[in-house]
């Protein structure tokens, strides 16, 4: 994982979250550590409902090796954390953007299409590969859209009636808007699919793929300009424009190799259930099926 993040003096938070209870020795040694900076550090658990999680607010110079510690325990032992410096320790992001498929709902759209063509198999590989950067997104995109060719326009109601959020992605949502901030989603989705979506949950911005279709039926063609990694980075840094912030006070969370651009400007950055080469760019991951561990990790209690 990515450390750059780390370095000498002002405020910073410490936290572990896991969907178990953590062992009262991680615990102590953490907390021992960080003690050994700032013996008037305040350590509290953090109130997100059905998981489990502490954390730390201490000032001071943190060397790297206490750092990797702290990092490399909760790892060895399967737990979660996140170390946050600067505004994003004491005050959390002011606008949260992450990923949709795999990330803000529990499926892939796309393969959700192709299953009305018949053509899943097929589709499920060349995302497989593209999440791993083996491929070049756009090509990949285009790709699995030409496989969807016939399918009825009206396929769109039948997969939102489908579509689930991930748990905990209303209640991060919510938590953003409740300290005054904003949420984005980023999608190599589509725009027929997701503006009801982000709709329904009260996102504030977003951005898809455009589909064609011509006497109520898929063309197979995408319309208007690819979502890729770079449009993802553009437009966290058009919406930090917008809100009048910097992108580090922007948080960015995604799962796979197309999400690493928007990731490398933000704040903070956290691999979602991702692939390898995600895990190993981001500032902290979840590796496991709850948005709102990224509350855990910012220390925002939440309410039930």
């Amino acid at each position: 994982m990515d450390t750059d993040f780390v370095r000498e003096g002002g405020a910073y938070r410490f936290s572990l979250t896991s969907y178990r209870p953590i062992a009262s020795p991680l615990l102590n040694h953490a907390d021992k550590l960080i003690k050994s900076i700032d013996p008037q550090r305040e350590l509290r658990p953090v109130e997100v409902p059905q998981l489990h999680s502490w954390t730390w607010t201490f000032t001071g110079t943190i060397p790297e090796k206490i750092a990797n510690e702290l990092r490399g325990t909760a790892t060895a032992l399967a737990v979660d954390s996140a170390l946050l410096t600067g505004e994003m320790a004491t005050t959390g992001p002011q606008l949260i953007v992450t990923d949709v498929d795999s990330t803000f709902i529990t499926t892939e759209i796309i393969e959700m299409l192709a299953a009305h063509a018949d053509t899943e198999a097929e589709v499920r590989a060349i995302t497989t590969a593209a999440m791993r950067g083996e491929l070049d997104f756009a090509e990949s995109l285009r790709e699995r859209v030409a496989t969807l060719a016939g399918v009825p326009q009206t396929v769109f109601q039948e997969i939102l009636a489908e579509v689930e959020l991930t748990a905990g992605a209303q209640r991060l949502v919510d938590a953003v808007h409740a300290r005054g901030g904003h949420f984005g989603l980023v999608s190599g989705g589509f725009t027929p699919l997701l503006a009801p979506i982000a709709e329904k949950s009260g996102v504030d911005v977003y951005i898809a793929n455009g589909l064609e279709i011509v006497d109520g039926k898929l063309t197979g063609r995408t319309q208007g300009p690819i979502v890729d990694r770079q449009a993802k980075a553009d437009a966290v840094q058009r919406w930090s424009a917008q809100y009048g912030i910097t992108p580090a006070q922007t948080l960015c969370a995604g799962d796979g190799a197309n999400d690493l651009a928007m990731m490398a400007i933000a704040g903070m950055s956290v691999a979602f259930n991702a692939h390898p080469v995600v895990v190993e760019n981001a500032s902290c991951a979840v590796s496991f099926p709850r948005l709102d561990a990224i509350c855990a990790l910012l220390g925002w209690d939440v309410p039930s």
